[in-house]
């Protein structure tokens, strides 16, 4: 025991302790619980209901042009670096 702390302090130290190790056992196992269910929910098989979609919708798509990709790809190119 420490002289110059009253025994109400060492007290709420080793509360607070306690607690802190609680709290970190109780997150441990929530969070392997949670991983063993993501794991699970991402090996089953896809809802049958919904049909798949093979891609966008003709509606949604444009033509672009030579000119129109070569721009957009030089903007890929400079948001690429990281320059703002």
């Amino acid at each position: 025991m420490f002289q110059n702390v009253s025994i109400l302090q060492q007290t709420g130290v080793a509360v607070l302790a306690a607690a802190t190790v609680v709290w970190a056992v109780g997150l441990v196992r929530v969070m392997r619980r949670d991983q063993a269910d993501v794991d699970v929910w991402r090996t089953s098989r896809a809802l049958s209901a919904l049909p798949a979609q093979a891609g966008p919708p003709r509606a949604e798509t444009v033509e672009l042009t030579a000119d129109e990709r070569a721009a957009f790809a030089g903007l890929v190119r400079q948001f690429g670096d990281g320059r703002p």
